[in-house]
């Protein structure tokens, strides 16, 4: 009957992004005690599966006494206003000293948090919390493998379990993992934890994990690790091995591909930590991103006209929501209709007012469409073109693929627009498009369209992989807040030199 706090903080902050602010959280995961607990065990959960996984596999071992407290998550965004975090510190804190005594913590984390005041704001946590529950107790944390971690994220846990996957397939797994880890730690067997940082910085597309992926240098150090774990002289001696590509947007001191191990003694933990470092760094002319450039890809979005070719899928992997991005850049949109691209699907654009108005007019209605009128600034320029209300939908989706799969996603007030030969679907959430049924739910058919664009960098693969092969994805070099070309950033806080953005980078 142990006693363990449910706790968290998930949010991927992109710095160039605007502030993320509590609605943001509200808006998506924003739990506190018995709902929270409720909405985990729930058929459809309102967030992202760690937690659900990590007391499902609790609940399935046996009595145990959870004591949930507050979960907070979002979207990625810009850096969280402070104060919001602060008030979110003040709430676990006192919840974490109500709840004594207790056994054990668990955290659901991220690790690419920012804060407006704070560039680790889960190591400011796991700090506080380490100090309310003192070092008896066992503090587990999981985090997705996009986490750049610092010192108080590893040496104030007994354990850290990150995902394996990317795109991310391996959520609710990593919560039942992070539960058998904590279970072991309660029954007595000792943990170590063991970090090594490389001046590496990978760009997202280079950090694709499937065995068929094009690219995989991640991937295979990620494979590596979970080899070497069962192999003499680690072999017993390893509890977690986390390969950690970190999320270059959040530009800390931080960012750099990490290698993080949880061991039965500290000599095996720093030993394989290094071995994976080694790896990773014997691989690093491999992490420069390769990208399709408009003009080029606007000219196989045409040839896609001769049904003889296969149809593609065109990446706008520079303004991804799942990286920060707004969903609302028009550079791949209006190239697309300026060259007359025919059978074509885009989604999910964010334009609350423009989803607003295609609501206010009704199905079958034509007018001019004028894209990004609330809000045009920065990437976000204007773009008019005549549109018919195709469909309508309320906006919570229940997702059936990927990343998404299995629970609810919020899009808002939504519609399919119909812009002759392109149909454009706008929401009023934003959201990455990594779930055909973000394209279903408005009757439109992935598998008969010639061309489909989608604003996300990688977690669509898992989603729409069964329409198209990775020899079928077009990653699209266009500008945007997640751009994989890392040279378009001002840079401030990243560690430099590093790759690749320089050219003399050394490791010792």
């Amino acid at each position: 009957m142990a006693r363990i706090a449910l706790l968290g903080f998930s949010i991927e902050c992109n710095r160039f992004a605007p502030v993320t602010v509590e609605r943001d959280f509200a808006g998506r995961t924003l739990f506190r005690g018995a709902a929270l607990l409720a909405e985990a065990r729930s058929a459809a959960p309102r967030m992202l599966a760690e937690l659900p996984g990590f007391v499902a596999d609790m609940d399935a071992a046996g009595l145990w006494t959870p004591v949930p407290l507050t979960l907070a998550m979002t979207a990625p965004g810009g850096p969280v206003e402070h104060a919001f975090f602060q008030s979110l510190m003040d709430e676990w804190e006192a919840g974490l000293a109500a709840a004594a005594p207790l056994d054990a913590v668990y955290c659901v984390l991220h690790g690419a948090g920012l804060t407006t005041e704070d560039d680790d704001p889960e190591g400011t946590m796991l700090t506080m919390v380490r100090r309310i529950v003192g070092q008896r107790v066992k503090i587990i944390a999981s985090y997705d493998l996009h986490g750049n971690i610092s010192d108080a994220d590893v040496t104030t846990i007994d354990g850290f379990v990150a995902y394996r996957t990317n795109p991310h397939m391996d959520m609710r797994r990593t919560g039942a993992e992070s539960a058998q880890l904590l279970r072991r730690l309660l029954s007595g067997t000792p943990s170590h934890l063991a970090r090594t940082r490389l001046p590496i910085v990978p760009p997202t597309v280079t950090m694709l994990t499937g065995p068929d992926a094009p690219i995989r240098p991640y991937g295979e150090l990620i494979d590596l690790g979970q080899q070497l774990m069962h192999t003499p002289p680690y072999a017993g001696r390893i509890l977690n091995v986390s390969v950690m590509g970190g999320f270059a947007f959040a530009d800390t001191p931080y960012n750099g591909l990490t290698a993080v191990v949880t061991a039965t003694d500290a000599d095996a933990a720093h030993a394989l930590a290094q071995a994976l470092a080694e790896a990773g760094w014997a691989r690093r002319a491999q992490f420069h991103p390769r990208l399709t450039s408009l003009e080029a890809a606007t000219q196989l979005a045409v040839a896609t006209a001769d049904t003889s070719r296969p149809a593609l899928a065109f990446a706008d992997v520079a303004d991804n929501p799942g990286g920060g991005g707004g969903g609302n850049t028009m550079f791949i949109l209006e190239a697309f209709l300026a060259a007359g691209v025919r059978d074509g699907l885009v989604g999910i654009i964010h334009d609350p007012a423009l989803a607003a108005e295609a609501h206010a007019l009704g199905e079958g209605a034509r007018f001019t469409a004028q894209f990004n009128r609330a809000v045009a600034s920065g990437f976000a320029r204007t773009l008019q073109a005549q549109a018919i209300v195709r469909s309508l939908h309320p906006g919570p989706i229940h997702c059936r693929r990927g990343i998404f799969a299995d629970g609810i996603v919020d899009l808002g007030a939504s519609a399919a627009l119909d812009l002759g030969g392109l149909v454009v679907v706008v929401i009023s959430q934003r959201e990455q498009c990594a779930d055909p049924a973000f394209f279903e739910a408005f009757g439109l058919d992935v598998a008969a369209a010639r061309v489909v664009v989608v604003k996300s960098r990688g977690h669509f693969r898992g989603g729409f992989d069964e329409y198209f092969g990775h020899d079928q994805v077009i990653e699209v070099d266009a500008p945007g807040l997640s751009s994989p070309m890392l040279k378009n950033f001002a840079w401030a806080h990243l560690p430099r030199p590093v790759i690749p953005l320089d050219l003399e980078v050394t490791w010792p």
